[in-house]
This record gives structure tokens, C-alpha cells and sequence, in this order.
């Protein structure tokens, strides 16, 4: 692939979080998760503010993600604040969510206006009473990647500050992604990070990556985490 070519793609991305619901500033009676740590292995407890990070709208149906892009597109066009919105699956236990993925919202008093606009152009959410409190969920966002290869099987995210990719040899399953994962930070010396298993297809071929994020980020530090994934994975 050409160094320092820009491209955009689909593709996913699965990761570990801790959420919470909050029943606030929503559509009365609808099921909405916010990441309590959206990035726990680099923050640990350091507090992200008061702007919510990551937002989870649990979604009455599983919705086509021509049907998600399409309705975002019109809500944008709309709506009175900037946002960014994907298809994705939260998993509790054996419970399985279908979510509307919101980042970037400026505060929440926006979000029972996004809430009804998604609404106004077909995309319905759940109402369920249901609460959870402090719980570990595992969530896969198909997502929109805009990406610059800024060295051999190492992206920068043009869109999302401080976020990386470095290219691993194969697939790996969850289970194996996150022993291996912890392994990497036992022997990591540099800048903390935290990790996300990803994957997109382009050219004909379909890229395993690893989602870095980290204010370190640079292409030696991405370079050597690379590495040591790959020996890891050995």
C-alpha cells in the first residue's frame, strides 16, 4: 500500500467497556448507555469531562446500516449541533443491544432532540425500564474509517484525534485479542494506550488492526507496539 495515501472505508471495531444507563435529558421511557471510561486502558481515572463521550441508544430493531446511514445523514442536515452516529451491537451478559452509537454531541441537553430526530426519520428506539449500573459490556460499532499510511501497516484516523492502527498478521478471536493484548501492556514501557480490535477491507483484501489510542501516538511508538504485538502473537 502507498505511504502517506489517504483512503476511506467501512469496517468494525470491538471492544470492552464499562456503561452505565442514564435516564436524563432522553425520550421518557428509552434505553440509553454511556461509557463510563470510554478509554480504560489509557485514562484509568482521569475524568473526561462533562461533554458526553460515547452514548449507546438501545434501538427498538436491528436496523440495515443503509437505513442508520441514511437517516443520519438527513439528521445532520437538521440537526442544530454537530454529531457523529454509527450501527452497533452492546452485549451484557447473554443480552444483546442493538445501538445507535453517538459520539461528539456537544452536551446533553441535545440528546432527546437527536433522539426525536432519528425518530422523525424512521429510526425508533426501545423502551425498556431496564437499568444497569457500573457493568462490563463487549460492543462491535461498524464503523466509518478515514485513514493515512504514514509508515508500512501503520494508519492515523484523520477524523478522531489520537487514534492509530498498526496492522497484526491474523485474525484473532476476542478472548485471544485481549490475552494477548495484556501481555503487550506487561511489557510496555513507553506511553500507556489502550486497545480495540478492528478490521476493514480495502484493495481486495481485508486488514486486521489493532486500534491504538494514545497522546503519544507518533510513528517509532506505533512502529514498536507493532512489533511487540507481533512477537505476542507467536
Amino acid at each position: 500500500m502507498e505511504q502517506n495515501k489517504r483512503f476511506e472505508v467501512f469496517g468494525t471495531l470491538t471492544k470492552t467497556e464499562t456503561v452505565f444507563t442514564i435516564d436524563q435529558k432522553i425520550l421518557p421511557g428509552t434505553l440509553v448507555f454511556e461509557a463510563l471510561k470510554p478509554f480504560p486502558g489509557y485514562y484509568y481515572d482521569t475524568p473526561m469531562g462533562s461533554k458526553p463521550v460515547y452514548l449507546y441508544l438501545a434501538l427498538e430493531e436491528q436496523y440495515t446500516l443503509v437505513d442508520i446511514l441514511r437517516a443520519s445523514q438527513k439528521v445532520q442536515h437538521e440537526f442544530v449541533a454537530p454529531f457523529d452516529a454509527g450501527k452497533g451491537f452492546l452485549h451484557i451478559y447473554d443480552t444483546k443491544y442493538n445501538v445507535l452509537r453517538v459520539r461528539h454531541l456537544r452536551n446533553y441537553d441535545l440528546l432527546e432532540k437527536l433522539q426525536q430526530s432519528f425518530v422523525d426519520n424512521g429510526i425508533n428506539f426501545l423502551h425498556k425500564s431496564k437499568k444497569y449500573k457500573d457493568e462490563s459490556a463487549k460492543i462491535r460499532i461498524i464503523k466509518f474509517f478515514s485513514l493515512e499510511e504514514i509508515a508500512e501497516s501503520i494508519f492515523l484516523d484523520k477524523r478522531e484525534k489520537n487514534h492509530a492502527y498498526i496492522e497484526i498478521p491474523r485474525h484473532l478471536k476476542w478472548e485471544e485479542f485481549d490475552t494477548i493484548t495484556n501481555k503487550v501492556k506487561h511489557n510496555w514501557v513507553d506511553s500507556k494506550f489502550d486497545a480495540a480490535k478492528a478490521a476493514f477491507y480495502y484493495e481486495g483484501s481485508l486488514h486486521e488492526v489493532v486500534r491504538v489510542y494514545s497522546d503519544k501516538i507518533g510513528v517509532e511508538y506505533l512502529q514498536e507496539l507493532r512489533q511487540l504485538y507481533i512477537d505476542k502473537m507467536k
